[in-house]
This record gives C-alpha cells, sequence and structure tokens, in this order.
C-alpha cells in the first residue's frame, strides 16, 4: 500500500484505468472511491516505464489479495500519518473531479477500484454535505475564446475555471488615442520610451497581465512593482530597466516628449531608497542592478569625462564640489570660517534628520546615512563582484568624493573601504591580462581605483598626506610610474589609463608639496618618459589616451618645479598653513632646472602644427601643459636667491625672441583669437542652458554626450591655449620689464577686442547652473590674465584711449562675475586695474564736456561753478587712491578664502589648503558692489545704539558717490544690472545715516548730479518701483523710515526733499501717496522743494487723474485745512489741486454713486470755502505750468460744459457760506 502512494508521487501523465484493472471491483460495496490513476511513465526512459508499470501491478495484486477490513485498516493507518489539512484537500479535490468524470464514466465500462469503507460513513458524510467549489460562468456571460481546448487528461484541467484563463486569451485591439488627453509613459526593456499606438509583437516580452494589457511596455509604477517581486529575476530586471531609463533620461533622450521630470518623479516616489533597500539583497544579480541603477543615478553622462580632459588646463587641477548651493541655516557663515583640513562636523539638526529629508535636499548626504559605503565596502570584500559591479561602485565613489570635503573624509574613513580598493585594485604584483573581457577585476591594476585616490586628494592638504602615509600610494605611484605603460601585463587602454591616473595623482599630492621624495627616486624614469614625448606626438593619427598621459607628465612637472619654486620663501604670518613647516617640500630648483631644455621642444613640435586644425585639436591639452610647465619655471628661477638674475634675464629674450614673438605673428594665432567669441559662455548664454533633467538635490555638470566642438571645452576651443599663452606672456613680463611691450601685442589681436566688446556689452545674465560656473572660471581666468598683462604694460606706456577704456569696461564686467575661488582676482582687479587713472582716458579731456551736459542740472548749485557734473568728475579722477582705500576696506573678499585663492594662484604649494573650491553660490561681489561701502555705512549706523554716526562717515559717502559718478558717466554698462530704483534706494540710505551727513557741501553736490543723472528722460522710464528691488524686502517700508527722517531732520532741505518727492510719481504704487497724506501730513510744510528744482517734470505727477477716492479725500482735506499750502509745499500743492479740480468735473456716466456723491460733496464745500485764491484755485485749474508762480494756469472763465455742471451739483445751497466741519 505504500508503494502505490509513493508512486502517485511521480505522476507525469494520467490515463483512464484498463480493463484488467477495472475488472478487479469487488461486489458489495457501499461507496463508490475515485478510481485510481495509473502510471504510465510516459515521456520518461524505457526503463522508466517499465518501472512505473511494475509498481502498478504489484499494487493492484496487493490489493486483490486484501480483504475490505485490511483494506480499511491500512487506509486508517495511512490516514492517521498524513496532515489532515492535506488528506482534506485531497479529498475535496476528489469530490471537484467527481462531476466532471461522470460523462466519461458512463462512456466507459462500469467498474473502477470501490472499496468498502462503512467504518468511514460519519467523516465521508460530512464532507460530502459541503458545497462544492465549482466555477460557473454567470448567465449570460460571454463565452472566453480560448487559443486552446483544455482536455480533461490534461494535469488539473478536469475541471476548467475559464476566469483563470482570461490571460490566455489574444490581447484586446489596441486603443488609438482619439484626444490630446495623456498618457502613461511606457518604456522597453532598453528604457527607449514606446509610443502610444506603437504595435509590438508578444515575444518581445513587452506585454503583462497589468493594466492597458494591450500596450506594450511597462510604466514606473510596473516597474516599482517589479522590484518588490520575490522572483530575483524580475527584480533584477526591473532595476535594469529603470537604470536605462535614468541614463535615456540624463541624456536627453526624451526631450519634451513626457511631462515632467522622470528623474524627480523617481526619486519623489522613493527610488533612491529603493535601490538602497536592493543592495542588502541575497542575490549577486540584484546587487548587481542595483549597484547599476545607482550609478546611472549619481554619474551624470559626460561629468567624468569633461573634468579629465580639463585636467591639465590653467588651475584645471582645482574644481568646485557637485554639492547643492541651498545649505542649511548653521552653513550660511561658512565663507567667514577659516579654511581647514577636517571634515565639518554635523550639526545637530542633520544628525537627527531622518535620510529621506535629508535626501530631499541633498542625495548625496540622504545615501550616506543610510550606511551606503560599509555595504560597498561588503560588497567589493566579500561577494568579488564581477568587473562591470567593480567599475559601478567606484563610479560611485569618485562622485562622493567630488560632493563635499565632508563626504570625501567619510569615504577615506570608512573602515577597509580604502584598504581594500587599494589591495585589491591596486597590487603591486598581478597575473598578466590580455585584451578583451576578464572574468574578475580582484588582484588586478584599474585606472578607475587610482583615479578615486585622485579625487579624494584634491578635496584637502591631510587626506592627500594621509593615503601618501598611511596607504603606502608611494609604493603605488612607484610601480605604475617606473614601468611603461606597454611593459604592464595589462590591456593597452587599461594600462595607459593607469599610467595617466598615476601620474594626475602624484600632481595632485605635489600642489601640496607631497612626494617630492618620490621625484628623486623616480627622476630617471621622468626623463625617459619626457623624452619620448616628441616621438609620441609625430604619430599620426594621434591617439588620445598617450596625449592626456604626456600632458598629465607635463602637469607633474610643472606642480613639481613650484614646489621648488617655493624651498626658501617663507610662509608669511598671515599664511593659513603658517604652522606647518615651511621646507615640506624635499624638491630643490637644482633638481628641476634641467627639465626646460626638455620641454621645450615638445612646445616647439607642436606650435608646428597650428596652422592644421585637425592635427592641432588631436594634441589636446600637450600645448597649454608646454605653456604652463614654462610660466612655472621662469617663475620658479626668478624666485632663487642665490642666482643671477641675468642668466634668467638673458634665457627670457632668447624664448620670447625664438619662439613667443614669431608665434604671436603668426595669422593663425589671429584665427584662435576670432573663434574665442564663439566659443565663450559670456557671449553665448545658451551654450550653458541647463541639461534636460536638473534637480536641485543632485548637481552634475550635464555634458550628456560630451561638448560641441566650438564650446569652451570643445575640441576647436582657444580658451586652454591662449589662456596659457596670455599666463606665460605674464610671467616674463613681471619679471623682465623690457619685454612687456613686445608681449602685449597679444593684446592688439582683432579678435580680442571684439570678444571683450561683446562682454561688456549689456545683456541679461545667463541662468546659473553648475557647468556654468565651470565654465565662467574657465572664461574669467583668460580675462583677467589679458587685463592683467594691459595693466603691465600701462605703467610703461599709456594705451589709446580706445583700448584703455575697453579694458577698464571689461575689468568693472569681470570684477562682478567672479566666482568664489577667484578671491585672489577680485583683489588684484581692486588694487591694480579698476582705480588706475591710466584706464579713464577719459578724465584728462572728459571734464569739459561733462560739465557741459550736467551744469543745469545739479539741483541748489546756485550756478556755481563748482557743482558741475565736469568739476565733480575731475576731483573724482584726483581722489582715485582714496576711493580705492575705501574699496578694498569694503569690498575684499574674506580673508581666509583670499589667502587660500592667493596660494593656489601664486604656485606657493605649501599653503594650499585644498583644491576642492567653495561652492559657487553666487559672485564674489553683489551686483551693487559699488554701492557696497555705502550699504556698510547704513547698517553701521543701524545697528550703533547712541545714533552716532561711525567715523569718517563723510569721506566713505563722499568717495562711494565719487566713484559711482564716474561709473555712471564714463562706465554706465558696470550698473546696467543696478536698476534705477536700487539706486534710489542705495541714495536714500545714505540720508538715513544721520541727521548731519546729507548736509555736507560734498555729499550734497554729489547727490544732486546722481539724481539728475537718474531723472533723465532716457532713463525715467526704467524707473520702476513697484518690483522686487535687490537688498531690499519692501520699498514702502523704506519709503515710510524715509518720511519719518525727513519730518525729524530735513529742516526744509531742497534735496532732501527732492527724493521724497521723486517717488510721488503718478505712475508709482498709491501707497506711497497714501504714507505721506495719511500718516505723514506734517511733513508737507517742510517741501519747500521748488517747482524749478523739481528733477523730473510736473506732468509726472498730475497726469493721469488720479482714481483713488481715498487719496482724493486726503488731498482735498489737506487743502481745505490749511496742511498744504502753495508757499509751503509748491509742487504738491499744485498736484493736489490738479487731481481734485480734475475728479470734481468729471462727468464719467459709469461712476458709483459713492463717487458721485463725493464729487458733489467736494464742489459744495469748495463754492463754500471762505480762502478766496482756493476756491479760486480749485474751480477754474487749467493746465500745470512750472514756469507760473503758482504753477498752474487758470480758467478766466470756466467753460460752458463745466459752469453748467458746477450749477447742477451745487443747486439749492443756501447764498451764505456755512463754516467747514
Amino acid at each position: 500500500m505504500g508503494e502505490f502512494y509513493a508512486s502517485a508521487q511521480y505522476v507525469v501523465t494520467c490515463e483512464a484505468p484498463s480493463p484488467r484493472d477495472q475488472g478487479g471491483q469487488r461486489p458489495g460495496n457501499n461507496h463508490n472511491f475515485q478510481r485510481p490513476h495509473v502510471v504510465t511513465g510516459k515521456g520518461l526512459s524505457q526503463e522508466a516505464e517499465q518501472e512505473a508499470q511494475t509498481i502498478h501491478e504489484e499494487n493492484v495484486a496487493r490489493l486483490q489479495a486484501m480483504t475490505p477490513g485490511e483494506i480499511l485498516q491500512e487506509q486508517q493507518q495511512l490516514l492517521a500519518q498524513l496532515d489532515p489539512s492535506l488528506v482534506a484537500f485531497l479529498r475535496s479535490c476528489g469530490r471537484t473531479h467527481e462531476q466532471a468524470g461522470e460523462k466519461a464514466t458512463k462512456e466507459q465500462k462500469p467498474g473502477g477500484l470501490l472499496i468498502d469503507v462503512s467504518e468511514e460513513e460519519p467523516m465521508i458524510s460530512a464532507l460530502a454535505n459541503e458545497p462544492r467549489k465549482e466555477e460557473k460562468l454567470e448567465p449570460g456571460a460571454p463565452d472566453v475564446a480560448l487559443p486552446m481546448t483544455p482536455h480533461k487528461e490534461w494535469l488539473h484541467m478536469d475541471a476548467v475555471e475559464l476566469e483563470k484563463l482570461h490571460w490566455t486569451q489574444d490581447l484586446p485591439p489596441l486603443r488609438r488615442q482619439q484626444t490630446q488627453e495623456r498618457m502613461q509613459a511606457r518604456f522597453s526593456l532598453q528604457g527607449e520610451l514606446l509610443a502610444p499606438d506603437v504595435d509590438l509583437p508578444t515575444h518581445l516580452g513587452l506585454h503583462h497581465h497589468g493594466e492597458e494589457a494591450e500596450r506594450a511596455g511597462y510604466s514606473l509604477q510596473e516597474l516599482f512593482h517589479l522590484t518588490r517581486s520575490q522572483v530575483s529575476q524580475q527584480r533584477a530586471l526591473a532595476l535594469h530597466v529603470l537604470s536605462q531609463v535614468i541614463g535615456r533620461a540624463q541624456a536627453g533622450e526624451f526631450g519634451d516628449q513626457l511631462v515632467g521630470s522622470v528623474l524627480r518623479l523617481l526619486l519623489d516616489a522613493g527610488f533612491l531608497f529603493l535601490l538602497r533597500f536592493s543592495l542588502d539583497d541575497r542575490v549577486d544579480g540584484v546587487i548587481a542592478a542595483a549597484i547599476r541603477a545607482l550609478r546611472a543615478l549619481l554619474v551624470a553622462p559626460g561629468d567624468e569625462e569633461l573634468l579629465d580632459s580639463t585636467f591639465s588646463w590653467y588651475h584645471g587641477t582645482s574644481v568646485f564640489p557637485l554639492m547643492p548651493s541651498q545649505e542649511d541655516k548653521e552653513e550660511d557663515g561658512e565663507d567667514e570660517e577659516p579654511a581647514t583640513e577636517k571634515a565639518k562636523p554635523k550639526s545637530p539638526e542633520e544628525g537627527t534628520r531622518p535620510p529621506p529629508d535629508l535626501a530631499r535636499h541633498d542625495v548625496i548626504k540622504g545615501l550616506l546615512a543610510t550606511n551606503l559605503l560599509p555595504r560597498l565596502r561588503y560588497v567589493l570584500e566579500v561577494t568579488c563582484p564581477g568587473p562591470s559591479v567593480v567599475l559601478d561602485i567606484l563610479a560611485v565613489l569618485i562622485r562622493l568624493a567630488r560632493h563635499s570635503l565632508e563626504s570625501a573624509t567619510r569615504v577615506l574613513e570608512c573602515p577597509r573601504l580604502i584598504e581594500t580598493i587599494i589591495r585589491e585594485f591596486l597590487p603591486t604584483s598581478w597575473s598578466p591580462v590580455v585584451a578583451g573581457p576578464t572574468s574578475s577585476l580582484h588582484r588586478v591594476p584599474c585606472a578607475a581605483a587610482m583615479k578615486l585616490l585622485r579625487v579624494l586628494a584634491s578635496a584637502g592638504r591631510n587626506i592627500a598626506a594621509r593615503l601618501l602615509s598611511s596607504f603606502d600610494l608611494r609604493s603605488r605611484l612607484c610601480r605604475f610610474i617606473a614601468e611603461a605603460p606597454q611593459e604592464l601585463a595589462l590591456p593597452p587602454e587599461e594600462a595607459e589609463m593607469l599610467s595617466t591616473e598615476a601620474y594626475r595623482l602624484w600632481a595632485v599630492a605635489a600642489s601640496y608639496g607631497h612626494g617630492g621624495d618620490l621625484y628623486r627616486e623616480l627622476y630617471p624614469v621622468l626623463m625617459r618618459a619626457l623624452q619620448a614625448v616628441p616621438l609620441e606626438l609625430s604619430i599620426h593619427p594621434l591617439p588620445s589616451l598617450p596625449v592626456h598621459r604626456a600632458a598629465s607628465l607635463l602637469t607633474l612637472l610643472t606642480q613639481l618645479t613650484l614646489a621648488a619654486s617655493g624651498t626658501h620663501s617663507e610662509p608669511t604670518r598671515d599664511s593659513a598653513d603658517a604652522h606647518e613647516p615651511a621646507a615640506a617640500s624635499s624638491i630643490t630648483w637644482t633638481q628641476v632646472s634641467g627639465l626646460q631644455p626638455l620641454v621645450e621642444p615638445c612646445l616647439r613640435q607642436t606650435l608646428k602644427l597650428l596652422p592644421t586644425p585637425d592635427r592641432w585639436s588631436a594634441l589636446g591639452p600637450v600645448p597649454t601643459a608646454c605653456l604652463l610647465f614654462l610660466s612655472a619655471y621662469y617663475q620658479a628661477w626668478s624666485q632663487q636667491p642665490n642666482l643671477c638674475p641675468e642668466d634668467w634675464l638673458q634665457d627670457m629674450e632668447r624664448l620670447s625672441q625664438e619662439l613667443l614673438l614669431p608665434l604671436l605673428s603668426q595669422p593663425t594665432l589671429d584665427s584662435l583669437w576670432d573663434s574665442v567669441r564663439h566659443c565663450s559662455p559670456v557671449c553665448n548664454p545658451l551654450s550653458c542652458a541647463p541639461a534636460a533633467e536638473v534637480l536641485s538635490s543632485l548637481v552634475a555638470l550635464g555634458c550628456p554626450g560630451g561638448c560641441p566642438p566650438r564650446s569652451l571645452a570643445g575640441s576647436a576651443s582657444p580658451f586652454p591655449f591662449l589662456t596659457a599663452l596670455l599666463h606665460l606672456a605674464n610671467t616674463l613680463a613681471r619679471t623682465h620689464k623690457g619685454l612687456c611691450g613686445q608681449l602685449a601685442s597679444v593684446l592688439a589681436a582683432p579678435g580680442l577686442q571684439s570678444y571683450f566688446l561683446q562682454c561688456v556689452a549689456p545683456g541679461a545674465a545667463p541662468h546659473p547652473t553648475p557647468f556654468s560656473a565651470w565654465a565662467f572660471r574657465h572664461e574669467h581666468h583668460l580675462q583677467y590674465l589679458a587685463i592683467s598683462l594691459a595693466q603691465r604694460a600701462a605703467m610703461l606706456q599709456p594705451p589709446p584711449a580706445t583700448n584703455a577704456a575697453l579694458f577698464h569696461a571689461m575689468a568693472l564686467a569681470l570684477l562682478s562675475r567672479l566666482l568664489p575661488g577667484s578671491e585672489y582676482i577680485a583683489q588684484e582687479l581692486l588694487l591694480s586695474c579698476v582705480f588706475r587713472v591710466e584706464f579713464l582716458p577719459e578724465g584728462a579731456a572728459g571734464g569739459p564736456e561733462a560739465a557741459d551736459l550736467a551744469d543745469g542740472l545739479s539741483l541748489g548749485s546756485g550756478g556755481d561753478a563748482r557743482c558741475g557734473r565736469g568739476a565733480l568728475l575731475i576731483q573724482a579722477c584726483q581722489d582715485l587712491p582714496s576711493i580705492r582705500s575705501c574699496y578694498l576696506t569694503h569690498c575684499s573678499p574674506p580673508r581666509a578664502g583670499l589667502l587660500a585663492s592667493q596660494a593656489r594662484h601664486r604656485g606657493e604649494t605649501q599653503r594650499v589648503p585644498a583644491l576642492l573650491l567653495p561652492v559657487p553660490t553666487e559672485s564674489l561681489l553683489p551686483t551693487d558692489w559699488p554701492f557696497q561701502p555705502l550699504i556698510h555705512l547704513y547698517h553701521r549706523a543701524s545697528e550703533t545704539p547712541s545714533g552716532l554716526p561711525p567715523a569718517d562717515a563723510v569721506g566713505i559717502a563722499t568717495r562711494v558717490l565719487q566713484w559711482v559718478l564716474v561709473l555712471d558717466s564714463w562706465r554706465p554698462e558696470a550698473l546696467c544690472t543696478v536698476p534705477p530704483a536700487a539706486r534710489l534706494a542705495r541714495l536714500m540710505c545714505l540720508f538715513l545715516v544721520d541727521s548731519e551727513l546729507f548736509r555736507e557741501t560734498p555729499v550734497q553736490r554729489l547727490v544732486a548730479a546722481l539724481l539728475a543723472r537718474l531723472c533723465r528722460p532716457q532713463v525715467l522710464p526704467s524707473l520702476n518701483l513697484d518690483c522686487p528691488l535687490p537688498g531690499l524686502t519692501s520699498f514702502p517700508d523704506l519709503y515710510a523710515s524715509f518720511l519719518d527722517h525727513f519730518e525729524s531732520v530735513s529742516f526744509g532741505d531742497h534735496l532732501f526733499g527732492a527724493l521724497v518727492l521723486l517717488p510721488l510719481q503718478r505712475r508709482f504704487s498709491v501707497t506711497l501717496r497714501l504714507s505721506l497724506f495719511g500718516d505723514h501730513v506734517g511733513a508737507l510744510r517742510a517741501l519747500g522743494t521748488p517747482l524749478t528744482q523739481l528733477p523730473v517734470p510736473l506732468e509726472c505727477y498730475t497726469a493721469p487723474p488720479e482714481d483713488n477716492l481715498a487719496l482724493l479725500q486726503l488731498y482735498f482735506r489737506a487743502l481745505v485745512t490749511g496742511a498744504l499750502r502753495s508757499h509751503w509745499c509748491p509742487v504738491l500743492y499744485t498736484v493736489a489741486v490738479a487731481h481734485v479740480n480734475n475728479f470734481m468735473f468729471s462727468q464719467d456716466p459709469k461712476s458709483s454713486d459713492e463717487v458721485k456723491g463725493a464729487q458733489k460733496n467736494m464742489l459744495q464745500k469748495t463754492s463754500l470755502l471762505a480762502d478766496e485764491a482756493l476756491r479760486q484755485h480749485l474751480l477754474h485749474y487749467k493746465l500745470p505750468s512750472p514756469s507760473l508762480p503758482q504753477g498752474f494756469e487758470l480758467y478766466s472763465q470756466l467753460p460752458p460744459l463745466r459752469q453748467q455742471h458746477l450749477e447742477r451739483l451745487t443747486s439749492g445751497l443756501l447764498q451764505s457760506r456755512v463754516p467747514e466741519t
């Protein structure tokens, strides 16, 4: 009996019993038991079929030999051994199958194995009374059209459940979209966006049983659902598709086909933490798919390629951190803190915030809060994943290290992470690896691992020192640099990249003055590699990897040479690293003095290819690196105290005569200057447009597919070479004054002139993006070096007036655009070019001209010639040294940032704190920086409890007003970013400093001149007080404070009054006029500014007619109560009379009853006024006329229409005058 049941577990096909089996039926059975299933073994081997038949015959023979009692006893014994729930399930299946097999039983011979089980009657009866769970179609339901006909012989198909077979039907026809209604986006398994009406075959695996089964593809919601599947293959497939979707979205493939951002939708749905949970999966395939999706999300395509290709540019080793600019409140004062190498500790708020809140503002911070780094270390160390997973993990770690100093420190300090990476992927010995796919990257050198260490070292000096000392990187660098790439027993491409990254890591370490001992050990290797560069550059076509390796070698030698230049220099007491020993670098000038004869031939060979654009662009950064090395070489040579200056002066002359001057005279160089405008981000703002998928919480440069050739970072960009050429020219001109005039001839290039003209032209600032910040920084380098060279040449010979004005305008434009990290450039511009009289040629001959334009515009001048604008400008030019001192005091960058930037630009390796620049949140100087000292003065006065003015308030105010007048007169484009309303607000702040400052004669004259400039006809229409102003929360609030101050301390000052009157023009907000006539009506008596000194036409106040009933009533009240009189306030008296007169005689039929009642009331009260002059003015006003004593013309007799209107509204009044109430 046991063998029978055992054989039933291996059923392959079920058939009806044979006639011989049916003959074994015993009579006298009270119950029919389910007929036995015969195991035929069909589908197995021949021996298995024979074995199954033998078992079946033995079971039948044993049953026939047993009595019914024995059968029942065996049955009860077997039921006692089985699980009761299993027994109940088998019996329910038997009852379900019974009805389905009745028809087939009638067609066969009667019989079957019937066993007398009378003792089991109660159990069978109880089960028989349960309702049968047969599937029945509802009446009238349509038949299901199945692609096949089920047969009862099929396994578990004796009772057909049609509802569960609906999925086997043919797909419904694809619905065609008849309207513009949005449809759910669906994607293929490769992440491609499928059209809503695309009809794809089902064998592609893109159809499923969810919503819209007829449409191919998977929606994001369905993919999210699949990631939680219990089947690991489905989870891995969903993550793979999502990573493909992210990659295509970042590449901009979807364009405007989708509504909204795919990345933002995924992050809002919790995709970031879904990936983190998937990393904890137990299936390697799911982990690999999650890591690939994480890389697709974090690592924007093209970013790393861009940063690597520009590593050898001028200051290309320094980059901005890829972190959001919206920082927490506790980090707002970061710029004021000293630059340190230690990671900033978490704030209490950040430490307690959950990862989802952190990720909402910063994806990287949110990920790091989930213990991502230990999990990645575990995957690398324990699971030993395949090569693709290893590369994905390293790419993710590189992106984390680029985020900030804090993130780089956390990567460095993660237990065993860096040790595992160095041990497994930067071994000093390994088995040879041939080109082609490899099964594992463990114990094989990997260039990406070397790059990760380089990016970590760029984050700070301490990190670089720890990497070199604690992780034995010196031996790794020696191992991978000592051998040529072709001798490293690695695939050629990987060997080239590994050698390049080794050079770059050493160059970064040398930027801090580290790694000098390696130079002595590897000196022969470096000389051999440098000697091989000309031969490698002669190959045509030139491969890109050897080019970047050669450029990285030259960059390394440049940093080592700069380190040698600082051997004899001691850090000043202001140095940020003054506590470190001065002799940290062990490189001496003698060790690097022999490099120049080897680098110069490389430069000569590359310059020969300048006339051929294709081969020139293939050289990449090699010519740039050669020029930068020569600049560092001559800078270091000139700083050696024990060498004869004549030697390096003669060598500079030789280089200039043999190389630079012939280069400057080449027509090809002019073509490079001509292409600058086309590659400039400032001249082409659309080149810095944000990418298709931009997230504020996940910063990326946004360069999918690389940069166009004619862009700043493109292959045809002239910026790196020209910047390096200007840097070398500046170095030579600074050291050898006699070469300055010859080298300055490069500034006469027409392409440079036209480029500067376009840069200084007024225009809207481009939208700030991470890529624009990166691109602008490199463009600012070229602009500054050109200005610096022009300034050095101007010290020896004054430049032409046109060129001087152009370079001065360019310096002003550059000063307002500089980003964090360029503090040294800002300081140098303030010290040298901006306030130099040589760059203000208008000062020599422009005084009389300016005076002719402005003498009659000054308010309160009294005809004094000293009050003319020309005289003020001449005085300002004479006071330029004092003006410069004032702005250096109030506009200098923060000291810590200035010292760090100074060390980077001067090549002082011992004082460089980090190559990671500050976050480019905004420009170094505000757009209204010319007013900055004035704003500081106002805030200091507001914070002084005694109310006394700050020291030297008159001097500060005078210097600021002088400089603003110079800019407004001769460099108006420098103030184009400051709206006229903002300039007016700054002038008003000057009057709020104290009660006496505005009375000073210099201040009075300068403010009058600036106010006249502000009220010119071409400027006045752009004066808009109703729009938000930079640095000002509310202009009405400022004006209310201004009225309070005027009422308290003005004593009728006409200039003060002119500033009060200017915002009261009719086109400005009625709130300002209500503030004066409602809350400060007492100030009307002090507003004695005469009509002849009004800076704007009187019509600006009287037209169009006033329509605010409350203000009109205040006008009328002030007039009839005597608060507003013509000899006290002539301007506003005329304005009030004009508006009240127009209101009383307006006859608009659409006027409301309230307005009509107010008109009638005013007319009636006016006709009863005791003041005959006021009544005459209100009733007979005609037109404003500033030339008349009262300021307006009067009707000698009212026009008929007005007379009739007056009589109609005043009829019935008593002839006697009623006193005013």
